[in-house]
C-alpha cells in the first residue's frame, strides 16, 4: 500500500501546448507496472480548457467542482456538474473545460496502451468554445 498524502506533491501548470487558459495540475498518479491506470485533479480557471484530444483506451471524468462543458467530435458541448461522471470511449475525439464563467475542477483518469495515454490535437477555436 502507498498513500500520497494531499499537498506533498507540487502544483504544475497547464502545459499551453494542450490547454487555452489558465489550467492547473494536482497530485497526479499513476499505477506501477503492470497496472495501466492515471490520471489527474485538473483545475480550469474560467475561459479555460484542453485542446482537442482523444485517449487510446478512453477516459473517465469525475466532475468535483464548478460548472464545466465537455464536447465530443460532432456533438452537442454538454453542461457538466460536481457529482457528474463523464465517458469518453476509446480514440473519442473531444475536449473538456470551464464554462466562460466559472471554474471547474475534475479528476481525470485513463489507461495506457503501449506507454501512450494521449494524443493531443488542435487546439478548441474560441468559436468552437463559445
Amino acid at each position: 500500500m502507498r498513500i500520497t498524502r494531499n499537498g506533498s506533491q507540487p502544483s504544475a501548470p497547464g502545459p499551453a501546448d494542450y490547454f487555452t487558459g489558465t489550467v492547473r495540475l494536482d497530485s497526479p498518479f499513476k499505477g506501477e507496472e503492470p497496472a495501466r491506470i492515471g490520471g489527474a485533479i485538473v483545475t480550469f480557471e474560467p475561459g479555460a480548457r484542453t485542446a482537442w484530444h482523444t485517449h487510446p483506451l478512453g477516459q473517465t471524468l469525475i466532475v468535483t467542482g464548478g460548472l464545466g462543458w465537455a464536447q465530443r467530435e460532432g456533438g452537442a458541448k454538454e453542461e457538466i456538474r460536481p457529482g457528474d461522471i463523464v465517458w469518453f470511449a476509446p480514440h473519442e475525439k473531444h475536449w473538456h473545460g470551464a464554462t466562460a464563467t466559472t471554474a471547474m475542477t475534475h479528476v481525470a483518469i485513463a489507461e495506457a496502451l503501449d506507454g501512450k495515454v494521449v494524443d493531443w490535437m488542435e487546439k478548441v477555436s474560441d468559436e468552437q468554445y463559445a
